[in-house]
């Protein structure tokens, strides 16, 4: 018990300060580069707005559950499949706060190559999706009422001023995000300080999940139990401190925020099974090719 709160403890102080400036961080991003950015350039079936959207969706602070709606809004707005797919998997993949405990935890080299994957998942992903025939919708652009009425020419009652836009950075970072994922990120600190702490879970590793079949545990771990980007790093630490490759710790760190329960389901409903096929299958392949790649680059 001792050794659980110690490293507990240890896992506060050294990822503490990162979490609290990726919230700040993120904040800033959510009121000052807007969601509906996102919707401006995905009206081509081309490269370049699937490695904008990829690229957008790395920096949005959104998780896997909060990525749905906007793929859902995308859809009707008539996005192609391409960077929807992107989407769906850059947003929920990494974001700032999980870049910087990333960092801290498993160093430079791991949080390069983190973000290097995801924007050639999300390319990959992209271009598949654009060949795939797909139901499109015609796009419906949303107005703003008062704006359509010849209400306030100037959209001055868009503008908002310095005081409110900082109360809104403020809520949305310290308020709104914690609400959001600050179960999840405790459980992972929790489960990450267990994991530590254990040292027949380190025998185990050793011994059972040495090579490759490390790496289909954390595939199947990274498929079945949903952990959010900033979460499952601390835990993917606990993993390798114990004895799990640093490769197959990439490929749960990789896999655990992009999949969920409810994800699938949302997919499905709105995409239909054969493009969540495509879509779970393209994860798993690519989180072990990557992750197999990275047990050489990575050190």
């Amino acid at each position: 018990m001792t050794a659980f709160f110690h490293h507990l403890l240890h896992y506060g102080i050294e990822i503490g300060p990162s979490i609290a400036l990726g919230f700040l961080l993120s904040g800033i991003i959510h009121e000052f580069l807007p969601q509906n950015l996102v919707e401006k350039y995905l009206t081509k079936k081309s490269l370049l707005p699937i490695l904008y959207v990829t690229i957008l969706g790395i920096i949005l602070p959104v998780c896997c559950f909060g990525s749905l709606p906007i793929a859902v809004t995308l859809r009707k707005r008539g996005v192609s499949l391409g960077p929807i797919l992107a989407f769906l998997i850059a947003a929920p993949a990494t974001s700032v706060t999980a870049i910087l405990v990333t960092w801290r935890l498993l160093g430079p080299t791991f949080t390069i190559y983190l973000c290097l994957s995801v924007i050639i998942m999300g390319l990959v992903i992209g271009i598949i999706g654009n060949r795939m025939k797909y139901p499109e919708i015609k796009s419906a652009e949303e107005e703003c009422p008062m704006c359509k009425e010849g209400e306030h020419k100037n959209h001055s009652h868009h503008q908002r001023g310095i005081l409110h836009r900082f109360v809104s950075v403020i809520s949305y970072a310290f308020i709104d995000l914690p609400k959001e994922i600050g179960t999840e990120l405790i459980i992972g600190v929790l489960l990450a300080a267990l994991v530590v702490s254990i040292p027949a879970v380190g025998v185990f590793l050793k011994k059972y999940l040495f090579g490759f079949s490390g790496y289909l545990f954390a595939l199947a771990f990274g498929l079945l139990m949903y952990v959010c980007s900033t979460a499952s790093v601390p835990l993917v630490h606990a993993f390798i401190m114990q004895g799990l490759s640093r490769g197959a710790g990439f490929v749960l760190l990789l896999v655990g925020p992009i999949t969920s329960y409810g994800n699938i389901l949302v997919i499905r409903k709105e995409f239909g099974t054969k493009i969540l096929v495509v879509y779970l299958t393209f994860i798993s392949v690519m989180a072990l090719i990557l992750g197999y790649i990275f047990s050489f680059v990575g050190g």
